[in-house]
């Protein structure tokens, strides 16, 4: 199988039929229409086989996951999903590989309207680049700037069993049953909010998703916006599973450490907090936590119930 063959069989018809791609797979570039009164919304994400996900993951997690971490940078901005690309690096044209890759990046693509629309396949050690483009009413995307002291702080789901469903992958965290599965399907599975980033809009002041940590997500938000923030550490939402296999204080970690939720993490102003509960019905989003506070300042700093308790790291790529 050569390569056109590779892009025909596997890739040539991913996610539904748009009305605003002119040209698609199989030309030099696509031909996108983005209508009057809308921004376009741009990301990119790369994936490293045994660095972003443990060497021999089934194949169609892959796929899933790939679209999954670009949908939810977009879901931080507000954005509603258009279309994607796709590069992918192979060791070898593995059919039975590409067929799982090819229908868990369909199968979500299909669940939230993206057409993937190019892209390239190239021979190597096993990487793949998503970018994917989205739209936004002009005007309107939430950014990572805006908050203000006094805004509360949400996040959505359930941060860091995601990053517990890895360590149990990885033989760093013991566990079996339904618990252990929970948590494997959250890092497998990682669910974008897509449609409640929407719903966010004119009413989060900022914000971001959770990929490096909370924590340290948290951090990027408050410096973007030039304020400070605080988080109860007895306010962070901890899951059943998790909590049952990892304990209170190692949850705890996860949660604000981990990273690989694609959870949003949010503020809101007091007096937004009935548009956020409308936002939140409308949506059919997970439950939203408040976790603490913006105030002025720099930096994150989590309080415990008998003081200020240290800030674990999140994930660095080039951290020494």
């Amino acid at each position: 199988m050569n390569e056109f063959e590779l892009i025909e069989r596997y890739f040539a018809k991913v996610g539904p039929s748009r009305g605003d791609v002119l040209l698609g797979v199989g030309d030099d570039a696509a031909l996108l229409r983005v209508a009057a009164g809308q921004e376009l919304v741009a990301c990119t994400d790369t994936l490293v086989d045994g660095r972003h996900f443990p060497v021999g993951t089934r194949s169609d997690d892959v796929g899933w996951r790939a679209l999954a971490v670009n949908l939810s940078d977009l879901a931080a901005m507000g954005a509603s999903p258009a279309w994607a690309t796709l590069a992918l690096t192979l060791p070898a044209a593995d059919e039975d590989w590409l067929e799982g890759f090819a229908a868990g990046f369909a199968a979500l693509a299909q669940l939230h309207g993206v057409a993937l629309v190019g892209g390239d396949t190239t021979q190597g050690p096993l990487t793949i680049t998503v970018q994917a483009l989205g739209l936004v009413p002009a005007g309107s995307a939430l950014r990572r700037t805006g908050a203000q002291p006094g805004d509360l702080v949400y996040v959505t789901g359930w941060p860091g069993d995601a990053a517990a469903g890895l360590a149990l992958l990885e033989g760093r965290l013991a566990g079996q049953g339904a618990n252990r599965g929970a948590l494997e399907t959250k890092f497998r599975r990682p669910e974008p909010r897509v449609a409640f980033g929407q719903r966010l809009r004119g009413v989060a002041s900022a914000a971001i998703d959770v990929s490096d940590g909370l924590a340290q997500d948290l951090g990027r938000l408050a410096a973007a916006s030039g304020v400070a923030a605080v988080v109860r550490a007895q306010e962070l939402p901890l899951s059943r599973a998790l909590y049952a296999l990892a304990g209170e204080a190692r949850a705890r970690d996860y949660v604000l450490a981990g990273g690989d939720d694609y959870e949003l993490l949010f503020t809101v102003p007091p007096a937004a907090r009935g548009a956020l509960a409308a936002a939140m019905a409308a949506s059919g989003a997970p439950a939203c936590h408040c976790i603490g506070e913006i105030v002025a300042g720099r930096g994150v700093r989590v309080l415990g119930e008998r003081g200020e308790l240290p800030v674990p790291r999140g994930w660095d790529h080039f951290a020494t």
